[in-house]
Formats: C-alpha cells, sequence, structure tokens
C-alpha cells in the first residue's frame, strides 16, 4: 500500500509541473536584463548581439527552464501578410467614438504599403476575447495591435501563450515593460489643461475621468491632481466609461456633489459632449458659469456648441509609431516605448 501511496505522490506532483505556466520570451528578457528583441536575435542565431548579451541570454534560458515555441517561430518565417487590430471595447464604440476610424484609416494605410492587410476583431466581452484567442492561435496573423486594452484583461495571456508579436496604442498598464507601445503624453496633456483652468480663474474645478484602468483614465487623472492637489477631492471627480452618455450622467453627478462647480476638465472629447449637455439641461451657461475643457481634439471638438476647449493627442502620428513598432518587432528590431506631445488648443467653451 505504501508503494501506491507513492506513486499517488509522484503522480500528483508531475501533474503540478505539467500545469505550471510555460516559461515565456518575456520572463528571459526580465531575467537576463535585455530586451525581448535581443533575445529573439540571440534564439534565432543572429549576429549582431554583444557576446555579454548573448550569455546573459543563454544564462536565463537555462535558468527559467524556456523551450523555443516551435509553432511560433514557424509562423514568423511564413508570415499570413495580415495584422488584427483588436478593440477591447464594445462594439458600438467603434461608431461612437471618432477616434477609432482614424486608428483604422492610419493603420491600414501604413500596412498597405508593406502589401499587409488589416483584420479588425472586437473583443469587448468574454466572447469576443475567446474568438480573438482562437484566430492568434491558429495562425492568422502575423501580429495584434491592442487598442484600449484594460489593465488585467486576460486577453493579454492569450496573446502571449499564442507567441505573436503585439504592440499597445497607449501603455497597457502594469505591462508597460513587456508590451511596446506608443503613445501621446496623457499626463502632461492632463496637466496642461488643469494649470489653464487655474489661470483662467477658476476656482471650483472637478473632472470626468475615464476608466480607470486604461491609461487615458489614470493617467489624465494624475495629470489633473498634480495640478490641483487637495482641492481635487473624492466630491470633485467623477468616474466615466468614454461614453457621451456616460459624460452626461457624469456631469449630472458632479453637478450634485459641487452646486458652485465653475470648470470641468473631461478627460475625452465625447464625454465632454456630453457633459454639455447636461449642463445646459440645467441652464449653465457655458463658460460663463461653467468652463469646459476635453481631451482629444476629435471632429467632436469643434462640433459641439460652443466650440470645444481641448487637448490635441497627435493621434495619427501615435497610430502611424504603433504600426511602426510592430513591423520592427517582426523583423526581430528592438524597440522602446514612443511619447509623443500634445497641445492646448483653446477655443469658445474655457
Amino acid at each position: 500500500m505504501a508503494g501506491a501511496s507513492d506513486n499517488r505522490v509522484r503522480h500528483k506532483g508531475e501533474l503540478s509541473i505539467l500545469t505550471r505556466k510555460r516559461p515565456t520570451i518575456h520572463d528571459v528578457a526580465e531575467a537576463s536584463g535585455v530586451s525581448r528583441g535581443t533575445v529573439s536575435r540571440v534564439l534565432n542565431g543572429k549576429a549582431n548581439v554583444s557576446l555579454s548579451a548573448e550569455a546573459a541570454v543563454r544564462r536565463a534560458v537555462a535558468e527559467t527552464g524556456y523551450v523555443v515555441n516551435r509553432a511560433a517561430r514557424s509562423l514568423k518565417t511564413s508570415r499570413t501578410g495580415s495584422i488584427v487590430m483588436v478593440l477591447s471595447e464594445p462594439q458600438e464604440r467603434l461608431f461612437e467614438d471618432p477616434n477609432f476610424s482614424v486608428l483604422m484609416r492610419v493603420a491600414t494605410n501604413q500596412l498597405a504599403d508593406r502589401d499587409m492587410s488589416l483584420v479588425l476583431m472586437i473583443a469587448g466581452d468574454d466572447g469576443g476575447r475567446d474568438r480573438v484567442a482562437r484566430y492568434l492561435r491558429g495562425g492568422h496573423a502575423d501580429g495584434a495591435l491592442l487598442i484600449s486594452t484594460h489593465a488585467g484583461d486576460p486577453l493579454l495571456d492569450e496573446i502571449e501563450r499564442a507567441g505573436v508579436p503585439a504592440v499597445a496604442l497607449g501603455a497597457v498598464l502594469g505591462r508597460e515593460s513587456v508590451i511596446p507601445y506608443a503613445a501621446a503624453d496623457e499626463r502632461g496633456g492632463a496637466r496642461a489643461m488643469a494649470e489653464y483652468l487655474v489661470e483662467q480663474g477658476r476656482r471650483k474645478i472637478g473632472m470626468i475621468t475615464g476608466p480607470l484602468d486604461t491609461p487615458g483614465g489614470s493617467l489624465r487623472l494624475e495629470g489633473f491632481t498634480g495640478v490641483l492637489g487637495r482641492k481635487a477631492g473624492k466630491q470633485m471627480v467623477v468616474h466615466s466609461d468614454y461614453t457621451q452618455a456616460g459624460g452626461e450622467a457624469a456631469m449630472r453627478q458632479l453637478l450634485r456633489n459641487v452646486p458652485d462647480l465653475d470648470a470641468v476638465f473631461v478627460a475625452s472629447d465625447l464625454m465632454a459632449a456630453g457633459a454639455l449637455q447636461a449642463l445646459h439641461a440645467a441652464g449653465r451657461r457655458v463658460p460663463e458659469d461653467v468652463a469646459v475643457g476635453g481631451f482629444d481634439d476629435s471632429a467632436i471638438a469643434s462640433a459641439t456648441r460652443p466650440a470645444l476647449t481641448t487637448v490635441r493627442q497627435p493621434l495619427s502620428k501615435v497610430a502611424e509609431e504603433t504600426v511602426r513598432l510592430l513591423i520592427a518587432l517582426l523583423d526581430d528590431e528592438e524597440v522602446e516605448p514612443v511619447i509623443l506631445p500634445t497641445e492646448l488648443i483653446i477655443r469658445d467653451s474655457a
């Protein structure tokens, strides 16, 4: 009986080893202290790697137990010629937010120059994430462009397991050192808007944020609070979802919290359009009673009444840089995050 028990214990141990998460190229990069691109070049036998870097990678491979994913490597050498753009938002956001059409147009044109095609997939719920994961595991795309990715999204692990190179438009919170990205200076743009509202003599300045598990949500809030300090108390900040309806509801909540509010910074132009509707419905004049500032300088900003003072992010350039980074990854080049400056655009709302 003792022998049978020993066998069962050993069998359980073997199962736990088999089910443990396999080391990835990211683990090797972290253990060796070099970039993922350098690890890839070492594993692919490229010559343009220093001896010290190669030694560090070889040592990290041994320490982590990393095994080259032959299937993923074969995908890289026999490319499909297509890139999948993964939008991690509900489908209706695609048609409501004009920023997404800009991203698709720029990415499509840039990839066409390399005779590559773009496939759009929506991953706003569990079903969408499962479809994207199956698509990538099936080897249908050479790489992934991640749009509006939320921190902790389980799809990120699926992409890593599929061995598909991925680049994000905007940092993926918590994975900034793992997933390359291009972005606008979210924090700096928000700081510029907050400083402008203060300079205009506004004393009760609130904010409507985007989701805090996105860089546009958390970093724009950081920029705002960095200027307002203690004046940006809990009652002065309302969190929303980047939709027009969400901005309208958040503005109503903010007016209930702070009836004498005289300015609001809204973390997207689309939400700002909703905030303007709520202010008009409440009988508040803009900018006489309440100044309103947005973020993006999308087509909506000049269409609102009054026209929206906002922060211009160079979205087309950010999209171009995101595609450039992904192509560089496909070519086994080292890449670094790209952060582009923003610009304050003053119109009639503040």
